[in-house]
């Protein structure tokens, strides 16, 4: 008897590839240095750097488009020439580069050229940070054995997102703590700490990145399908210059036919209706953006204490990516429904009805600002001046001056006067007197003042009143009600003292903020809010104390009564923060409600209705939607249409609202590929693909594309589910 044995094997499971360790670290490292970078990037320019508001939003927001510009060249480039591992490496670098040359110009001590290296020193984070964007997680995805790691590949992606979210999550939230909380190089603040622990995570994710070289399967550059469309189109262009009389198409495109195939020119004609969509896209993305800019400069008017705790004006911008986690299931399980049943159904609609909420959210964002005109300082105009008197000594003075509508007015003791509104077309001088009938001044000769008041247009000037050798005396200085750019109080003390020439001011809320202050120079210092105690000018005796709040511009006048006894009144030139920033709140969620139905929508639209050949070059035109839309923003604020905030921001909604108009008319021309669901609807309004209703490839079994290797898809772009901020 003869017996057979059969003996089955299988194929031990293909390992989890161990390289996707160093470039998951990689990722999150890159990301907490960019996100981290930018978000006190847009103070370190108004509050270091000494920029205006405009023109900081014009830095930053040039720096952001050109960081959505460069991820075309970086797809290029490793798709191209230099593969993608070489890019990443030396991309990485110059990014790093750029980087550490922010950090150092941030350090008063070396006294660097601060603006030059920061310029330079962005546009190298630009070229880095977007050459890379494209590249990092098709690399990622080339370290899978297809098909079967097509599981895997789908955990490495979601791996990957995570890691993008929580580089962006950890650095939103401490590096404005390292800018404000940490104290270094003899300022209120630590720039160079805020910028240098994401530039020492950026060395570190270079490390990383190479220490798994020889770990990783490194692909040889393939050719990039950007390029080829741009080449088909310029074939088709030229062709038809020469043959449009002689051999006449239907279609323009055509006539790259001959040499790029009737496939390939019909895919870029569906990529072509499809971009022809994306006319009105990038206004979404000037109001997105403005997050970093104009509402963190928006946030800094605002008052942040909650209790114990006080939220950093660019600390509010964590609020967007927590949201997203939070609205992506949201969305799906709840409103999408809702919105269902209402008639808002096509992802077109879904789209449009994102770009509304933009708008709404300036619009909210419009009437926050109105709120805050009421707290801003009141400047004087290039025809006004501004004039105020201080009154230090116990006795009221009774003024008539030939200022006109100011003929007479009376300071009273320890009381102050202003005019903030004084017509001035050029330098102007006016005559005073001033006279008191109270005893203890005329006892001590000091019973009148006689002098000149001194006014330049756009100007402000203040006069203290003060005792010195038995005189009256007229102290002239030049004063500004002006906001601190960081939000902090500003205070000046006015003193009428003999027994000390110093004072100690110590806050009782944060003991290590501590100013001695010399008395006779009238000098106007940024400090800490809080309480603060008032010591003599050895700091063991208090003297009076006193409330600085966030925002306030305060004058202080300390008189000593009697030898060691004083008095103290406190004057505020300008009011302190009183609108909570948690008034920003409506604002962000609107945003970013309107982000998810935007923004995520509107990548699985175009993914979904690119043909197979096309689907990497629609996300490389995306992303530089995004990069068209920070540039509008520099145009706007470069050409000041408007001069109030609130009215920008109601401009930029109205812009939205009319951008969605038009995009509207243009979905309403639009028709959708056919997909799954509209062939089991029976609906013949569409056009029949090759694509499920995800906008996947289908097989003949109607696969995941997955499982089918991704053959026809280019790496570069498709891997990015989600805007990743």
């Amino acid at each position: 008897m003869v017996s057979t044995r059969f003996e089955v094997s299988s194929s031990p499971p293909v390992r989890y590839p161990k390289s996707i360790f160093f470039i998951i670290s990689n990722e999150f490292s890159e990301r907490f240095n960019y996100y981290g970078m930018r978000t006190v990037l847009a103070l370190y320019l108004t509050q270091k750097l000494n920029n205006d508001d405009d023109t900081a939003t014009v830095i930053y927001h040039v720096f952001t488009s050109l960081a959505y510009f460069f991820p075309m060249m970086g797809a290029i480039l490793a798709d191209s020439w230099m593969g993608k591992f070489k890019t990443i490496l030396y991309l990485s670098m110059v990014y790093c580069i750029g980087s550490v040359l922010i950090t150092l110009g941030a350090i008063p001590s070396f006294n660097l050229p601060a603006t030059s290296m920061t310029v330079i020193g962005l546009l190298l984070i630009a070229v880095g940070s977007g050459g890379i964007k494209p590249c990092v997680s098709a690399f990622g995805g080339d370290q899978f054995k297809l098909p079967e790691q097509a599981i895997q590949l789908a955990k490495f992606f979601s791996l990957f997102y995570f890691a993008i979210n929580a580089g962006s999550l950890i650095s939103t939230t401490v590096t404005p703590i390292l800018r404000e909380d940490v104290h270094c190089f003899n300022d209120a603040d630590c720039y160079p700490l805020a910028f240098g622990i994401p530039a020492i995570l950026m060395i570190f994710s270079i490390l990383i990145f190479v220490c798994g070289k020889s770990m990783y399967v490194i692909k040889k550059p393939a050719g990039n399908m950007v390029v080829m469309v741009f080449k088909c189109i310029g074939n088709a262009l030229s062709t038809r210059a020469k043959e449009k009389d002689v051999n006449p198409k239907r279609h323009w495109l055509e006539y790259a036919e001959a040499k790029y195939g009737r496939k390939t020119v019909a895919d870029i004609k569906v990529l072509l209706k499809i971009l022809f969509l994306y006319i009105p896209l990038p206004v979404f993305w000037a109001l997105f953006d403005q997050q970093g800019s104009r509402w963190t400069f928006q946030a800094t008017r605002m008052n942040g204490e909650i209790g114990s705790f006080t939220i950093k004006p660019d600390q509010m911008q964590v609020i967007n990516p927590l949201l997203i986690l939070a609205f992506i299931p949201f969305f799906d399980a709840l409103v999408y429904p809702i919105l269902e049943k209402v008639g808002i159904k096509s992802p077109l609609q879904k789209l449009t009805f994102g770009g509304i909420l933009a708008g709404a959210a300036f619009v909210l964002s419009g009437f926050v600002e109105i709120a805050l005109d009421k707290t801003n300082a009141v400047m004087p105009s290039p025809s006004e001046s501004q004039l105020r008197v201080f009154n230090g000594l116990p006795c009221d003075y009774h003024f008539k001056t030939d200022i006109p509508n100011f003929n007479t007015f009376t300071v009273q003791s320890l009381g102050s006067f202003e005019a903030i509104h004084l017509d001035t077309l050029q330098n102007t001088t006016y005559r005073f007197s001033a006279n008191t009938s109270e005893n203890y001044c005329i006892k001590a000769n000091m019973s009148s003042i006689t002098g000149t008041f001194f006014l330049n247009p756009g100007n402000s000037v203040s006069y203290f009143i003060s005792q010195k050798s038995n005189k009256v005396n007229l102290v002239e200085y030049v004063d500004s009600p002006e906001k601190d750019k960081r939000g902090l109080p500003r205070v000046r003390i006015l003193a009428n003292i003999k027994t000390t020439s110093r004072v100690l001011l110590k806050n009782t809320w944060y003991p290590d903020a501590q100013y001695n202050v010399t008395l006779n120079k009238l000098a106007q210092m940024t400090v800490s809010d809080g309480e603060y105690d008032i010591f003599s000018e050895n700091g063991t005796r208090r003297v009076a104390s006193v409330k600085l709040e966030l925002g306030g511009v305060y004058t202080l006048i300390l008189h000593e009564v009697l030898e060691n006894e004083f008095s103290l009144q406190r004057h505020i030139l300008t009011p302190p923060n009183s609108l909570h920033m948690l008034w920003l709140v409506p604002q962000y969620v609107v945003i970013t409600a309107g982000e998810v139905m935007f923004s995520i929508t509107g990548l699985q639209f175009s993914y979904s209705q690119a043909p197979e050949s096309m689907k990497s070059v629609i996300q490389a035109f995306w992303l530089l939607t995004v990069a068209i839309g920070n540039m509008l923003v520099v145009f706007i604020a470069e050409a000041k249409f408007v001069e109030s905030q609130s009215v920008e921001f109601f401009l930029f909604a109205g812009l939205m609202f009319l951008d969605m108009a038009l995009f509207m008319v243009l979905a309403m021309r639009y028709k959708y590929a056919e997909t799954d669901n509209d062939i089991e609807s029976g609906d013949n309004n569409v056009k029949k693909t090759n694509h499920n209703e995800l906008g996947e490839p289908k097989s003949k079994l109607d696969q995941d594309p997955l499982e089918k290797g991704l053959e026809n898809v280019k790496p570069s772009y498709t891997n990015e589910a989600y805007r990743e901020d």
